[in-house]
């Protein structure tokens, strides 16, 4: 009989703060870069009479302590009508070697914590030191999300957000359209729900650095595809971008780019064996698509706090 311990949304937003979680991506995606973690694609299940989607992501870490992590989520795109997060599901971890269960974790706030996490790691290590505007397209759990790592590693005078519900966030100046937000930005986060393309390249000014991270299947984009081939991309992980990034994959079929596009992972990166920013005129463009041993990072780093606080439920399985 194993011994569970279920961790809610609550318990996680609290012991994963972002400034810890950045780093924690940061350690992740090294090791993965470096090969000491398994990352399969993820496994995504798409009904043909419904607008919602199931996805599997699983991973391993080997070292001292092995661990086996598994996501399982839905996404509702009309969740936030309902005032609910499209983000609906848990993580599970497992011991790496017996494969026992350790943990339950709600992957809504992992989900929302990690992600935005890698877009600050990203931001930290490609954006240009001194910075004024940041805009963010999209107003959600990861619009929200996106303004405080950002918050976490460069200092804004301004944040304009537009979002298509006209919604906006804490803090920031609403704008009327997409492209005012753009016009002044420094760095520009897209967390949208489009299918179709928020960004226009002729609104970019040189030295921008972007976050493009709403879009996570082959048929959507939120980029316009001179955008892309404009940018220096970087991307959580090659395999995946080739297979699932709309943003990557609509500029290759029009002959704009290939895979040599791609000049580095972010693991790389944190690693020193890419270069980054070369200029302060160059544009930089994170691919996002949220890869699954970011999602086991998140959990054990929330699991082992928890086990020192005796936090959450623990049941027997």
């Amino acid at each position: 009989m194993s011994r569970v311990r279920v961790l809610d949304e609550h318990d996680v937003r609290r012991l994963l703060p972002m400034a810890d979680c950045i780093d924690l991506m940061g350690d992740a995606l090294g090791a993965l870069a470096r090969g000491e973690a398994f990352n399969p694609l993820r496994f995504v299940s798409r009904p043909p009479d419904h607008d919602s989607l199931m996805g599997l992501m699983p991973a391993r870490r080997g070292g001292g302590t092995p661990l086996w992590s598994l996501k399982a989520l839905t996404i509702v795109p009309g969740n936030s009508a309902r005032g609910l997060d499209s983000h609906q599901g848990f993580v599970a971890l497992f011991g790496g070697d017996d494969g026992e269960p350790k943990a339950i974790v709600n992957a809504g706030a992992i989900t929302a914590v990690r992600t935005a996490a890698v877009s600050g790691l990203a931001t930290r290590l490609l954006a240009r030191e001194h910075v004024q505007t940041l805009a963010i397209l999209g107003t959600g759990t990861q619009g929200r999300s996106h303004l405080e790592a950002m918050r976490a590693v460069r200092e804004f005078d301004r944040v304009l957000v537009w979002s298509a519900s006209g919604r906006t966030l804490d803090g920031a100046e609403s704008v009327a359209t997409a492209e005012e937000a753009l016009r002044d930005a420094d760095v520009v986060c897209t967390v949208t729900s489009s299918a179709e393309p928020v960004v226009r390249r002729e609104w970019l000014k040189p030295g921008v650095h972007l976050n493009a991270v709403g879009s996570s299947i082959p048929t959507a984009r939120e980029l316009d595809s001179q955008t892309v081939a404009d940018a220096s991309l970087f991307v959580d992980r090659r395999e995946s971008t080739l297979n699932e990034a709309g943003d990557f994959l609509v500029p290759q079929r029009e002959g704009l780019v290939g895979p040599e596009h791609i000049r580095g992972e972010i693991g790389e990166l944190v690693l020193g064996t890419v270069e980054g920013r070369r200029s302060d005129d160059e544009i930089t463009l994170f691919k996002s698509l949220g890869i699954a041993v970011e999602d086991l990072a998140a959990a054990e780093h929330v699991l082992a706090r928890a086990e020192a606080e005796d936090a959450g439920t623990v049941v027997s399985l």
